[in-house]
């Protein structure tokens, strides 16, 4: 009965968090207070906390590359598949399709119903996962469809949106091609190392590879805000959930979701016909496709489309079925 009320129980504080938005309790920015919080603060010291609690097997770090795998496969399927949509459509698609929710998401959920083991392997999925969401997916979309990241998209191209790609401009002389280079080069390792999750993880890799040991005071003074990881995180995807405006919005938001399903099945069947782990390793990394979208998403959204409600709301959505998808297969699948 346990492994049912902890996943109710953090859907509700999905809702309990929209509740307040639309009370007015919560203003409609007040999410990013929480971003900076979940970001640079609870799910940092609930990776610090995983690794120092759990034995972490450098064998385990193909899991890593299958995450890594399952988040970067979508994007180039994604952008072929949206060919006929217009540019703002394709990058809503590409920035949310791809990608998994886990130190915020599958964490709390995955702790309540196969114990704090299993978050070895969520960390280990997530290593490789959090190289996509945090820079490399937005990264490949602005590249694919020729969006300029210092600038909104609806300032791009005079504001023409009905292109399914925007020109692609190029500089004419050599000096000009160099230093664009050079910026992008920037731009990536700029992306990469401001994230403090994908720090986090770096660092804890090096430490775990170098054999060095962390006092173990550190656990005791960054459990409790890595406990508090869960409830921010749900807490926050209820401040960004919000309903679609018009039948458009809503065909956007289920094509997400519609392109979601057969990912997570495909990567699900790999994941228990291929890779070589044993049952319950196997039973927490199909979990671990289940996963909504990231909340990253929501923010490069926000930034690049302006468009944060309808991220949200595709956040919540999958949240919900992630939630369903993952409760029965705890109970279906045999560990």
């Amino acid at each position: 009965m346990s492994g049912l009320i902890h996943p109710i129980a953090l859907l509700a504080i999905v809702f309990v968090g929209y509740g307040f938005k639309r009370a007015h309790i919560f203003g409609e920015k007040d999410y990013r207070i929480l971003q900076r919080i979940v970001f640079n603060l609870t799910l940092p010291a609930a990776i610090i906390v995983s690794f120092l609690t759990n034995p972490h097997d450098p064998k385990l770090l193909w899991i890593s590359l299958f995450g890594l795998a399952c988040g970067l496969f979508p994007t180039p399927i994604l952008y072929f598949l949206s060919r006929h949509k217009p540019v703002n459509e394709r990058a809503f698609l590409m920035l949310n399709g791809a990608g998994f929710n886990i130190g915020n998401f599958c964490f709390p959920v995955m702790q309540s119903m196969l114990g704090s083991a299993s978050l070895v392997t969520g960390a280990m999925f997530d290593m490789g996962n959090c190289v996509v969401v945090a820079a490399g997916n937005n990264l490949l979309t602005q590249r694919l469809l020729h969006i300029d990241p210092d600038r909104p998209l609806s300032e791009q191209n005079h504001g023409d949106m009905t292109v399914t790609r925007l020109p692609r401009i190029k500089p004419k002389d050599r000096d000009a091609r160099r230093l664009a280079r050079h910026a992008t080069i920037r731009g990536i390792a700029k992306s990469f190392l401001t994230s403090v999750p994908f720090d986090t993880y770096l660092l804890m890799i090096v430490l775990m590879f170098t054999g060095v040991k962390l006092p173990g005071f550190v656990v005791d003074v960054l459990s409790p805000v890595g406990d508090a990881n869960g409830f921010c995180s749900m807490l926050m995807v209820g401040m960004l959930m919000d309903f679609p405006n018009d039948r458009r919005e809503v065909a956007q938001a289920l094509r997400v979701v519609a392109c979601r399903i057969p990912f997570a099945v495909l990567f699900g069947l790999v994941t228990w016909f291929l890779l070589p782990y044993d049952a319950p390793t196997r039973k927490a990394i199909i979990m671990l496709c289940m996963a909504p979208t990231a909340v990253f998403a929501t923010l490069f959204s926000d930034r690049v489309l302006g468009n944060a409600k309808m991220a949200g709301f595709c956040l919540s959505v999958t949240a919900v079925m992630g939630m369903v998808a993952m409760t029965a297969a705890n109970y279906l699948i045999p560990a």
